[in-house]
């Protein structure tokens, strides 16, 4: 007897010798086969289970220690991800797999192919998951990175997941039919335009998530407004076809990332990046009450601390102020153009004013309501609560500014203006 023969005897002796412990129980020789295959896959499974307790016992324990007393974090993150359980899942498999055969070798080829080919199909699901819950666990990883925000791996990752998933059934398939793999995959050139046509979102995406990416237009926290789409809020999540963003209203907006390519799109981050948030508000003045300043208005003026100096400086000595063609003649100041000046001053010396970035005051064309008075400057404070509440105390010391200028905003008339007019009339 040679060599591979001895091995095999010594193999299936102990399944012989239990076969002949069954006949002479006196059971028929085709009932105490079906109980010696019966008793051996009860082994198998018995076996499986103890090699499934002593795996989880043993490695998913320590590996879970580990990463409790390690400073890293992926081993923390790849333990929360369930990757180590799901390796585990590897030993009670290939245990059965390696000795289904043995239980099975003179009952019928055909069962033993067909379970060891399912065994097969189990483990090439085991690696796929495996392998896609350490790529989920690789893109957690990569996100704790301070570039992580500006340069996003998830769709990447889907695209490496995708063709996993490809080959993997292609594999299984394989196993299924009784194929080659290689061959099945050379077989798929005659299918590329159907598969193309099937994954035009994902290639699409794909295409547009490395233009977003390499050149820097879009990251996760980016403020985006898209107005013919209904967005406006902050990007949440980039993957392969979508890209998810929070309104304001806390509403959820996706969009294909090949459509921020394609259209155009607002992104404040170079608001949120630079040194100020922008204003630019107008109010409307009543052109019937912008005249030339008088000794009492100037005098009332001048004790304003912000354009004191610039009132001091306007010379109304031998000038009857009382007279429009004097104070024509003599180049008099204007309450508008006072309190132009002032703003400006006000503005400028405001503490949440930048004053390295523009700041203009000024008058517009003007209209058939009056004169339109225009304040554009930048505020340090970018955050949007407190931006509104600090532009809205200027605009409102600003409007109560224009009366102590003798100005008046302009306002239409309303039923009761007209009623109040009517009542004095009569």
């Amino acid at each position: 007897m040679d060599t591979f023969s001895e091995q095999a005897f010594h193999k299936y002796q102990f399944l012989e010798n239990l076969e002949s412990w069954l006949l002479s129980l006196g059971l028929s020789e085709h009932f105490a086969q079906l109980s010696k295959v019966a008793i051996s896959l009860v082994g198998i499974a018995l076996l499986a289970i103890i090699a499934d307790f002593l795996v989880k016992r043993i490695f998913i324990t320590s590996m879970v220690r580990i990463a409790r007393y390690t400073k890293t974090d992926w081993d923390d993150i790849l333990v929360e991800k369930r990757f180590f359980h799901q390796l585990a899942h590897f030993a009670p498999a290939i245990l059965v797999y390696l000795t289904i055969g043995i239980a099975l070798y003179d009952y019928s080829p055909g069962v033993t192919a067909f379970l060891q080919a399912l065994v097969k199909v189990y483990m090439v699901y085991l690696s796929i998951a495996t392998i896609s819950t350490f790529l989920d666990s690789v893109n957690i990883i990569y996100q704790k990175y301070p570039f992580a925000a500006s340069r996003p791996i998830k769709g990447y990752i889907q695209v490496v997941k995708i063709i996993l998933y490809i080959f993997g059934g292609i594999i299984i398939v394989a196993i299924i039919i009784g194929r080659d793999p290689s061959s099945l995959i050379l077989g798929l050139g005659a299918s590329t335009a159907i598969l193309m046509l099937v994954f035009k979102d994902a290639i699409n995406g794909l295409v547009a998530s490395i233009q977003l990416s390499a050149n820097k237009m879009l990251k996760i926290g980016d403020w985006i407004e898209m107005p013919n789409r209904n967005l406006d809020g902050n990007v949440i999540d980039i993957s392969l076809t979508t890209v998810k963003v929070q309104n304001w209203d806390k509403t959820i907006t996706t969009v294909p990332p090949y459509a921020l390519v394609n259209e155009s799109f607002k992104n404040w981050r170079g608001m949120e990046e630079s040194e100020g948030r922008r204003v630019v508000k107008s109010l409307i003045i009543d052109s019937k009450t912008i005249k030339f300043c008088n000794r009492e208005l100037l005098e009332r003026l001048s004790k304003i601390n912000l354009i004191k100096d610039i009132v001091a400086d306007v010379n109304m000595e031998n000038i009857d102020d009382q007279d429009p063609i004097a104070l024509i003649n003599a180049n008099a100041q204007t309450n508008l153009n006072l309190f132009r000046r002032y703003v400006y001053e006000y503005l400028y010396h405001h503490s949440q004013v930048n004053r390295n970035l523009t700041l203009i005051v000024r008058l517009k064309q003007p209209t058939e309501f009056g004169i339109p008075f225009e304040i554009y400057f930048f505020l340090k404070e970018k955050r949007w609560v407190q931006y509104e509440v600090i532009q809205s105390k200027i605009i409102d010391h600003i409007f109560a500014a224009l009366p102590v200028f003798d100005l008046k905003v302009y306002q239409r008339m309303t039923s009761d203006d007209i009623r109040a007019l009517v009542n004095k009339m009569s």
